[in-house]
């Protein structure tokens, strides 16, 4: 029988094979967010609310800006998305129902959110690589979405890049020959 760890187990302790504890290292900090992702979080959060209630978007705006973290958004990039989104709702989705699998009004909200995110930035922001815009849409959805919601909107998002932005999706698809 092995004797008992001098410090009983707990979150920050694990038993090894041996039966001694070893202490776990210390998660690593994320690095900060960006102003870019903190007004994508936003829009997300704005569009959310306004696909569920509906109303005017100057209500979901007074709602946001009361969230923590607004001040240190990219505003400019927060007001394209949440204005933009709501806006172009009607355009956006149809775009999207060319790559779901259902009626956009059946998606959770907030894959629906993200998705319409994502189509905008890759519309109206080419600036942005289109790789970013699907990834930063992949991430919004891993922090809030469901369990596999990211890996869907990965997907619906990438078909989007090819019909929006053919020249640049297939030229990253393209594979690289040698010399």
């Amino acid at each position: 029988m092995n004797p008992a760890p001098e410090h009983p187990a707990d979150e920050h302790t694990v038993l090894a094979d041996a039966g001694a504890a070893k202490p776990i290292p210390a998660k690593r900090r994320a690095p900060p967010k960006s102003a870019r992702r903190r007004s994508r979080e936003l829009a997300m959060q704005g569009l959310y609310q306004w696909l569920l209630a509906g109303g005017e978007p100057a209500a979901v705006l007074m709602t946001i800006r009361d969230m923590d973290g607004f001040d240190k958004a990219d505003r400019v990039h927060f007001d394209a998305l949440l204005h933009g989104c709501i806006e172009q709702a009607a355009d956006l989705d149809a775009v999207l129902a060319r790559h779901v699998d259902r009626k956009t009004s059946l998606l959770s909200p907030v894959e629906h959110a993200i998705l319409m995110i994502g189509a905008y930035e890759l519309m109206h922001c080419v600036e942005i690589p289109y790789r970013v815009a699907i990834n930063e849409a992949v991430e919004l959805a891993k922090s809030f979405g469901g369990t596999d919601g990211h890996k869907y909107v990965n997907g619906v998002l990438d078909q989007c890049a090819g019909e929006l932005r053919p020249h640049e999706a297939r030229t990253q698809r393209e594979p690289r020959t040698a010399g």
